[in-house]
């Protein structure tokens, strides 16, 4: 019996959908915003604020395993919904949220593991999802977009240990926009030029002090997408630390659109 902490993006499907096949136990406690999993018969609807239930719920099901998948946006801490050791705990996540959604997840799972419950890696059921070092499309980095990618990288490496940016784009050697709270999507709003097509890179890589077991970086063609509508050439993630969606689809879309996708 393994234990889903689910939330938002397409991720945990994949991983649903393998289980499934698998005909692993597994049992779902669904943090999604509009709670996507209801109709699941295994599923349970729990805050981020109730530890005790669901602690409860995985030692009431010998469930010693848990996986975290999809995004879970922080919670507005006043109007949490608490149970008596989501009280006990809680001074505990929100000292840690002061250091960035990053630290949130390294405390829950502590919390966790302080319960007996081990966190097993994301990716522990679809390897296939990572993609190793490499260029994946027909189109490769020139000199002026290595230039471009290795800004986008010493721009990420110099941020502070929790902050929660992952991604970054640099257009001509100079950074256009690094991510916000809004995450990827608005980055990439942000990044929109009318000046330059196909020029520029958006590179996404792990948060500094990321747990790799939790919340990776996810790639998908959305993400492909949004990048060919900011005018972007292409997308640079790192070796088997991102979460790649619909990898053919990507790989068929970045060749059409003369875009590279490399992995370092």
């Amino acid at each position: 019996m393994i234990g889903l902490i689910f939330g938002d993006t397409d991720f945990p499907y994949k991983i649903l959908k393998t289980i499934r096949k698998r005909k692993i136990k597994y049992l779902i406690i669904d943090l999604t915003k509009s709670k996507k999993f209801k109709k699941d018969s295994k599923s349970y609807l729990v805050s981020i604020g109730q530890f005790g239930k669901i602690i409860n719920i995985l030692k009431e099901n010998n469930c010693k395993k848990v996986l975290f998948a999809g995004k879970v946006n922080k919670p507005n801490f006043s109007k949490l919904k608490l149970d008596f050791k989501g009280i006990y705990y809680i001074p505990r996540i929100i000292k840690a949220s002061k250091l960035g959604d990053a630290a949130i997840l390294k405390e829950i799972i502590k919390i966790l593991a302080q319960n007996s419950i081990k966190t097993e890696n994301s990716l522990k059921f679809n390897p296939e999802l990572t993609l190793k070092k490499g260029n994946y499309s027909n189109l490769k980095p020139n000199h002026k977009d290595q230039l471009n990618i290795n800004k986008a990288i010493k721009t990420l490496n110099s941020l502070k240990q929790y902050n929660y940016s992952q991604a970054v784009v640099v257009r001509n050697k100079k950074v256009v926009f690094v991510e916000g709270k809004g995450g990827t999507k608005k980055l990439l709003e942000k990044s929109k030029s009318k000046k330059f097509r196909n020029h520029g890179v958006l590179v996404k890589f792990p948060k500094k002090k990321q747990d790799l077991r939790v919340d990776l970086p996810t790639i998908g063609l959305k993400t492909l997408k949004q990048s060919k509508t900011a005018g972007l050439k292409g997308i640079v993630v790192k070796s088997k630390q991102h979460v790649f969606l619909d990898k053919n689809k990507c790989i068929r879309f970045a060749n059409k659109n003369k875009m590279f996708i490399s992995v370092k």
